[in-house]
C-alpha cells in the first residue's frame, strides 16, 4: 500500500534549538522542489491502494535516493549517514527518534518501480522547471559515452571458472533442501581454480619466445576449462531435471528456496553453454560476435564497446547518450545495449525535448560521429534552424566553406562542453559504473544520477531567478 508522506508529528521539533533544525542551503532548495504531489504519481501503479503493508513514505524515499546519488553512497552507508545527521533526517522527513528504512527495503523498492518510474520522475522535474522558466532550449549539444557494467575484465578462462563455481554452489543449495539427494554431481571448482592460476603464472613470462609458448599453454588450459565446464553443466542438467520433479513433494519455505535455486541453475546452465561456445570459437582462431558476446554471468546485457580511448580501447557495459543545454541541464538521456550508431539517436532525442519543453531547440550540435546529411535533414524537419555537426570523411568545397563559418565554429567549440558534462556525471553522480545488473538496472541507475544532477542544477537556477 502506497504511503506518500510522513504525517506523524515529533515532539523533538519543539525541544531542539532552531540552529539544529536548519537545513543546508542546497538541501533546503531541493526539499522545496521535491515537496510536490506530482513526484508521487510515478509510484502509484506499483502499489495497491488498499492491500499490503504500508510502504515507506515516498517523500522519504525520493530524498534518500537524492542523497545516495548526490554523494555516491551505498545503501548501507546512506542509512548510517542519515541516522547520524539531524539535518539529513529532517531533509528526508524522518523523525529524530524514528527508525530509518532498512537498506534492503530501498534496494527492493528501486528495482520494483523500475525504469518507468525514474523516467517519469525526470520528465516531471523538467516539466516543473519549464513552468518555472528556468530551462533554456536555445541550443543543445549531444554526445555519447560508455557506462561500465559492474564486471571485472572478462576473459574466457575467468568466465568458465566462475561458471563451474556457481553451478557447484547452486547444486549444493538444491541438495541442502533435500532435492535430488542421490543424483551424482562432482564439484570441479578446485580443478578450475588450479587451471586459472596456471594461466596467470604463464602470463608473467616476458621474452618473445616465452610469450609464444605461454599463448599456446593458455589456449590449451582454456580448452581444458571448457571441457570442465561442459561436464559440470551436463551433471548440473541432470540435477536440475530431478530437482524439478522434487518441487511437487517439497512444502513450506523449503519449496521457495528450492524453486529459486532451480530457476537460477537453469539460467546459469544456459549462460555457461554460451561461454563455452564463445571460448571454442576463439580457440578455433575466430573472433566471437561482439553484438552477442557474453561478458558477465550476472549481467547478460553488458557488451564490449570500442570507443577508441587510448587508456581503454574496449569497455564493457552500455552506451549512453546525453543531451544538455547551455546551463548544463540534461534535457534527454538514453542507455542502450551494445554499440548502436550515434547518428540515428539524435533526432528522436530532439523530438522528446520538444515534447517536454513545448518548443524545438533553435540550434543543435554534436561531434563527427553524428555527421551525416540525413541527420541534419531530420533535425531541420523537426524545427531546428541551425545544425553544427562536422561531416564524416572528406567534405566537399561547399561543405568546407560552410564548416569554416564563425557561427559554425562557435557551436562546435561549445559542443566540447558536453564531454565535461559527461565527465561530471561520471565523477559526481555515478555514471562511471552502474551498480545494478542488466539493461533495466543500468537505466534505473543512470536515471537517478540524472535526477540528482538536474535537481541540483535547476534549484540553483530557480533560486538565482527569484
Amino acid at each position: 500500500m502506497l504511503r506518500t508522506r510522513n504525517v506523524q508529528p515529533s515532539l523533538w521539533e519543539s525541544v531542539l534549538p532552531e540552529v539544529c533544525l536548519r537545513l543546508p542551503a542546497e538541501l533546503e532548495r531541493v526539499d522545496a522542489w521535491l515537496d510536490d504531489e506530482r513526484f508521487f504519481a510515478p509510484f502509484v501503479p506499483h502499489f495497491s491502494a488498499r492491500m499490503g503493508r504500508p510502504s515507506i513514505p515516498m517523500e522519504t524515499y525520493l530524498r534518500l535516493m537524492f542523497l545516495k546519488h548526490r554523494y555516491r553512497l551505498g545503501y548501507e552507508s546512506l542509512c548510517a549517514e542519515v541516522s547520524d545527521s539531524i539535518s539529513w533526517r529532517r531533509f528526508c522527513r524522518i523523525d529524530i527518534d524514528g527508525r530509518l528504512p532498512h537498506p534492503t527495503t530501498l534496494m527492493k523498492l528501486t528495482t520494483r518501480c523500475g525504469e518507468e518510474a525514474i523516467a517519469t520522475l525526470n520528465d516531471e522535474l523538467l516539466a516543473k522547471a519549464v513552468e518555472a522558466r528556468v530551462v533554456k532550449t536555445g541550443k543543445v549539444r549531444a554526445d555519447t559515452t560508455v557506462v561500465s557494467a559492474n564486471v571485472d575484465y572478462p576473459t574466457d578462462s575467468g568466465l568458465l571458472a566462475r561458471a563451474v563455481s556457481r553451478m557447484s554452489r547452486l547444486v549444493g543449495r538444491i541438495k541442502a533442501v533435500g532435492a535430488a539427494p542421490r543424483t551424482p554431481f562432482r564439484d570441479r571448482t578446485r580443478s578450475a581454480g588450479r587451471r586459472v592460476r596456471a594461466i596467470a603464472a604463464h602470463l608473467r613470462l616476458r621474452s618473445a619466445q616465452a610469450r609464444e609458448q605461454a599463448q599456446a599453454t593458455v589456449a590449451r588450459i582454456t580448452g581444458e576449462l571448457a571441457g570442465l565446464a561442459q561436464r559440470t553443466a551436463t551433471d548440473a542438467q541432470t540435477v536440475l531435471r530431478n530437482a524439478r520433479r522434487a518441487l511437487t513433494r517439497v512444502t513450506g519455505r523449503a519449496k521457495g528456496r528450492l524453486r529459486r535455486a532451480v530457476n537460477e541453475l537453469a539460467v546459469m546452465i544456459e549462460r555457461t553453454d554460451r561461454v563455452i561456445a564463445q571460448a571454442r570459437v576463439r580457440l578455433a582462431g575466430a573472433k566471437p560476435d561482439a553484438a552477442t558476446r557474453l561478458v558477465s554471468l550476472h549481467d547478460p546485457d553488458a557488451r564490449p564497446i570500442a570507443k577508441g580511448r587510448l587508456g581503454k580501447p574496449v569497455e564493457f557495459g552500455y552506451k549512453a547518450q546525453v543531451v544538455d543545454n547551455e546551463d548544463g541541464i540534461v534535457l534527454d538521456y538514453t542507455v542502450e545495449e551494445g554499440n548502436p550508431a550515434d547518428g540515428p539517436q539524435l533526432a528522436p532525442a530532439v523530438q522528446r525535448i520538444t515534447a517536454r519543453t513545448g518548443r524545438a531547440p533553435r540550434a543543435a550540435t554534436a561531434d563527427r560521429g553524428y555527421g551525416e546529411a540525413g541527420i541534419e535533414t531530420d533535425l531541420h524537419d523537426l524545427g531546428v534552424k541551425t545544425v553544427a555537426i562536422p561531416r564524416k570523411g572528406r567534405p566537399g568545397t561547399a561543405r568546407q566553406a560552410h564548416e569554416r563559418q564563425p557561427s559554425f565554429r562557435r557551436l562546435v567549440k561549445w559542443r566540447t562542453g558536453c564531454e565535461g558534462r559527461i565527465s561530471h556525471l561520471k565523477h559526481r553522480y555515478g555514471w562511471d559504473r552502474t551498480r545494478l545488473d542488466g539493461l533495466t538496472g543500468a537505466r534505473i541507475w543512470c536515471g537517478y544520477g540524472v535526477l540528482a544532477h538536474n535537481l541540483n542544477k535547476i534549484t540553483i537556477l530557480a533560486a538565482a531567478s527569484t
